[in-house]
Formats: C-alpha cells, structure tokens, sequence
C-alpha cells in the first residue's frame, strides 16, 4: 500500500497551517515529503524529477492549504496534488528531451540475497513506458481506481484498464527466470 496510509495530519497542525504557521507547514513537510518523494520516484523513474516534484508539491500545498476543507484527509489532498505534479512532468515536452541526472541507475542486485537475481523489479518497471508506469503505480499501489486514473489522464476506465493489464504482461515478461538451455536432442538438426 502507499506510504500516504503511514502519514496522518494532526487537525491542529492542519488548522495552524492554514492560519499560515511556518513550524506547521514544516510539519506537515516533514510528515509527508517522503510518501511524496516515493510516489514520483516510482512514477518519473528520476530522482531529480523527484526532488522537483517534491517541491512543487509543498509549495502548491502551503499557497493553497486555506482551501483545504478538510472533508477527507490531508493527506489525501497533498496525494492528489502530487500525482497531477507527476502526470504534469510525464505530459511535458520538456521532459521528452531532458535526460535527467541520475535517471535509472540503480544498484546492482546483493549475491547471496533471498531475491533472484532475475527479480529486479527496480529494472523492470523502468522499462515500462511512463503511461504504463504511472497506470500501474497510481492502481496497484496507490489504490486508484481505473475511472479516477482515466479522469486524471484525460481518457477512459478502459484505457487505463487495457494500460494495467498490458503492463502486468510485460512486468511477467521482465521478471521471468531465463530459460535454462536443453542439449539438442533432434539428430536432424542443429541447435
């Protein structure tokens, strides 16, 4: 599940936040800047991307938290805006010809850790197209519904469902064990 869920707002820090508290904006930053920084991450697959996310995010936050009505939680609401942060940079032309710092290097699998070494989901779910990614993120993990991820991208529930389905087939293909090779067995042909 998302992070979001480990992150609950006192109502007072909300309330002094919106009474403009730095020390509450601070908290409510420091509450929940992590989950925020996750969820780009696994969306944009950079962490400088991340990192600018992260700041839009907070100062959209602390600009409108006197809207904030409270009727869900407040971590919901910075949850919302963070995702349109990141569906925003995947839309960017920008970003189409920015080669961000950083972008996919990973740390090579531990030898000797419980994980296969064929089992680096890290890899795969930076191959997945960006859509494909943040379809799968924004459902599998976050708890989107497809009508909410469709709304979000300017499509439809069954886009976003055809988007999901296709990228679980492709993570299967990603993360399956290579096939050991068979001697030939055929006297008539060769392998």
């Amino acid at each position: 599940m998302s992070s979001f869920a480990d992150c609950a707002a006192d109502p007072a820090i909300v309330a002094a936040a919106q009474a403009g508290e730095r020390s509450a904006h601070a908290a409510l930053y420091g509450m929940f800047a992590a989950a925020v920084y996750t969820l780009a991450f696994r969306i944009l697959q950079s962490p400088a991307a991340a990192d600018e996310v992260v700041q839009d995010t907070f100062v959209e936050v602390i600009r409108n938290i006197s809207n904030f009505d409270g009727r869900g939680p407040c971590g919901a609401w910075i949850r919302r805006i963070a995702v349109n942060k990141c569906l925003m940079q995947l839309r960017s032309p920008w970003r189409r010809r920015v080669n961000w710092p950083g972008a996919f290097e990973r740390e090579p699998a531990v030898p000797g850790s419980d994980v296969p070494a064929g089992l680096d989901l890290e890899r795969a779910l930076a191959q997945l197209s960006d859509r494909a990614r943040a379809v799968l993120w924004l459902h599998d993990v976050e708890g989107y519904t497809h009508q909410e991820i469709g709304r979000l991208l300017g499509r439809t529930a069954s886009f976003s469902k055809s988007t999901l389905a296709r990228a679980h087939s492709r993570l299967r293909i990603l993360l399956a064990e290579p096939e050991e090779t068979l001697p030939c067995t055929h006297a008539l042909t060769s392998c």
